[in-house]
């Protein structure tokens, strides 16, 4: 069971822009951090998991990590969007660790989530209530 990442998708209007931006990128997507993450070992064939309004919206797998050489790393994305099953998460700084077995399952092709049709300020405010 591989270990996952979140992070939150800072600058991202939508999971739309995000995608754009992810595809933009030739090859691989890249981020970067100050700190090599502990559990290198474990991200091994795990992804990175997007926080967008408060929910966690979609993944782009793991590729690696790389040093800058001006000492920060780069977190090495798949540049793509993998869709989830929408799952509230709250903000925070930088990134953490997800276990796989607390990971939400992927959207098949063309399956849409209930929650999408759901406008994003409403479903922020149930998100910060705890209902959804």
């Amino acid at each position: 069971m591989p270990l996952h990442l979140t992070k939150i998708a800072f600058q991202s209007e939508s999971p739309a822009s995000l995608r754009a931006w992810l595809e933009s990128h030739e090859g691989e997507a890249r981020l970067t951090t100050r700190y090599l993450p502990k559990r290198i070992e474990e991200l091994t064939g795990g992804s990175l998991f997007w926080v967008h309004g408060h929910m966690l919206v979609g993944r782009s797998p793991l590729l690696g990590f790389q040093e800058t050489g001006q000492g920060r790393y780069w977190i090495r994305l798949e540049p793509t969007l993998i869709p989830v099953r929408a799952m509230p998460k709250r903000a925070h700084q930088g990134w953490r660790y997800l276990d796989d077995k607390d990971a939400p399952p992927d959207l098949g092709n063309g399956e849409a989530d209930d929650l999408d049709a759901m406008p994003q300020t409403l479903l922020g405010e149930l998100t910060r209530l705890g209902l959804v």
